[in-house]
C-alpha cells in the first residue's frame, strides 16, 4: 500500500471520514468505540475484549514508540480496525521491534489516520456506540455506509468462543518473567516467593496475558480453561480458587458460562473481572444491560462504597450489571463508577465470590487496583 493511499471510515448514521490508509488493504465492519488512554496502544490492539470493534484513540499521536513482542496481551491483534489522528512515521524507543504500521499490516488489520478523532469521539458519546465500516480498498462512501448498517451488531452475539483458548493449559512463567517491567536498576518490584502457591483455575473468556501474570505473581499456580468448560471438569480439577477473566461481546449471550459459574461460585472462592464480573451477575440471577458508549481507557474513577476509597482504574467494557437486580438476587454492590454511578464491583451475601468491572492488572493504566490480586489470595486462604 502506498503512503498516499486513501481510506474511509463510515458510521451507520451516514457520517463519512476520509483519511490516509495504513496497515492492511482490507474492508472491515464492527462497533465503533473510543479509548482515552494516552499510552498502551499495543495492549489495546491485542486485548481480546476488543474483538469485533473498530477502535478510535483519542490521544493525538499514536505509534511513536513502536511495538514489541513483550507488550502483546494475546496471540495477535484482536481489534477489527484502528482509527487515529496521526500515525508516527518513525518509532523512537529502544524497546521497539517494528513500526505500528508494519505490525497492523502483518496482522491483516486496516487503519486510517488524518481524521478528526475528536469529532468521531463526540459523535459516539452523543449517539452511543455505532456500527461502522473501515476500508482501505477504495470503496465508495455509499457502500461503506451500507456495509456499516448491514453489520449484525454485538447484542446477543457470543464472541467469547472466538477468542477463548481451545484446551486447558498451565500458565508457567519464571519468577523473572513475572516481574513487571521497570527501568533496570530500580527496586520498584522486588520479588521473592515466600508464601505457598494456591492452585487456581482461570476460565478464559478472552483474557489478557497480564492478568495471568499478576495472578501468578501474587501466589497462584494458574491453569487456564476454555470458556465452555463445564462445572464438573473444574470441580474435578479441585482448585483452591477460581478466576473469571475479561472478554468480548454480550455477557447475556453465554448461557453455558452462566450455568457453570452458578454452580462453581457456591463451592469455590471466586474472583471475576470485567466480562467475568458480568458472568457472575447472570450466574446469581441478575441482569446486565448495554451502556450508551461504554468505558474504555485508563482514567475511570471508582469508589468503594464499603471503604470510601477512590481508585483510578483501567477499563474496557460496553455492558454493565443492573444494580437493582443484583441486590434482589442476594448481591451487594460494593463499588460504583463516579462518572455515571454504574456498578463497578459486587459480592454475594451467601457465596464466596466477589468481582469488579474494571481491569486491576491495568496494562496499560494506573496500578491503584493491583492489590485486588493480593486480596484474592487472602480470600482463598480464608474461604477454602
Amino acid at each position: 500500500m502506498s503512503q498516499n493511499a486513501t481510506a474511509i471510515f463510515a458510521l451507520e448514521d451516514g457520517s463519512v471520514f476520509k483519511g490516509r490508509a495504513f496497515g492492511a488493504e482490507k474492508t472491515v465492519v464492527g462497533e465503533a468505540v473510543f479509548n482515552t488512554s494516552m499510552t498502551g496502544y499495543q495492549e489495546v490492539l491485542t486485548d481480546p475484549s476488543y474483538f469485533g470493534q473498530i477502535v478510535t484513540m483519542t490521544a493525538v499521536e499514536i505509534g511513536n514508540y513502536g511495538v514489541n513482542k513483550a507488550d502483546e496481551e494475546s496471540d495477535g491483534i484482536k481489534v477489527s480496525g484502528f482509527v487515529v489522528r496521526e500515525i508516527s512515521p518513525i518509532p523512537s524507543s529502544w524497546r521497539s521491534e517494528m513500526p505500528l504500521q508494519e505490525y497492523l499490516k502483518n496482522g491483516g488489520i486496516p487503519g486510517i489516520s488524518g481524521v478528526d478523532t475528536r469529532a468521531i469521539t463526540r459523535k459516539i458519546r452523543d449517539a452511543g456506540a455505532l456500527k461502522a465500516c473501515l476500508s482501505t480498498e477504495g470503496i465508495s462512501p455509499e457502500e461503506a455506509v451500507a456495509r456499516a448498517r448491514g453489520w449484525e451488531g454485538l447484542v446477543g452475539v457470543d464472541y467469547v468462543r472466538e477468542v477463548s483458548c481451545k484446551k486447558p493449559y498451565r500458565f508457567s512463567k519464571t519468577e523473572e518473567e513475572l516481574k513487571p517491567f521497570t527501568v533496570s536498576g530500580t527496586s520498584l518490584y522486588n520479588f521473592e516467593r515466600t508464601k505457598p502457591l494456591f492452585k487456581c483455575a482461570a476460565i478464559d473468556y478472552g483474557a489478557k496475558t497480564s492478568i495471568f501474570r499478576r495472578l501468578s505473581f501474587h501466589g497462584f499456580d494458574v491453569t487456564v480453561f476454555p470458556a465452555s468448560t463445564p462445572a464438573e471438569e473444574i470441580l474435578e480439577f479441585a482448585p483452591r480458587g477460581l478466576f473469571l477473566s475479561n472478554g468480548p461481546g454480550d455477557p447475556a449471550a453465554v448461557g453455558y458460562a452462566h450455568k457453570a459459574v452458578a454452580r462453581l461460585i457456591k463451592e469455590i472462592p471466586t474472583f471475576g473481572i470485567c466480562f467475568g464480573h458480568q458472568v457472575i451477575t447472570h450466574a446469581i440471577g441478575a441482569k446486565t444491560y448495554k451502556l450508551k458508549f461504554g468505558h474504555r481507557g485508563g482514567n475511570q474513577p471508582v469508589k468503594n462504597l464499603e471503604t470510601g476509597k477512590v481508585s483510578i482504574t483501567s477499563q474496557n467494557h460496553g455492558f454493565a450489571a443492573d444494580a437493582e437486580s443484583v441486590e434482589k438476587c442476594g448481591g451487594i454492590v460494593t463499588e460504583i463508577n463516579l462518572n455515571d454511578n454504574t456498578v463497578e464491583g459486587l459480592r454475594h451475601k451467601d457465596y464466596p465470590v466477589f468481582s469488579v468491572q474494571y481491569h486491576p492488572e491495568a496494562a496499560p493504566g494506573p496500578n491503584d487496583a493491583d492489590g485486588l490480586f493480593a486480596d484474592f489470595y487472602k480470600f482463598v486462604e480464608k474461604n477454602s
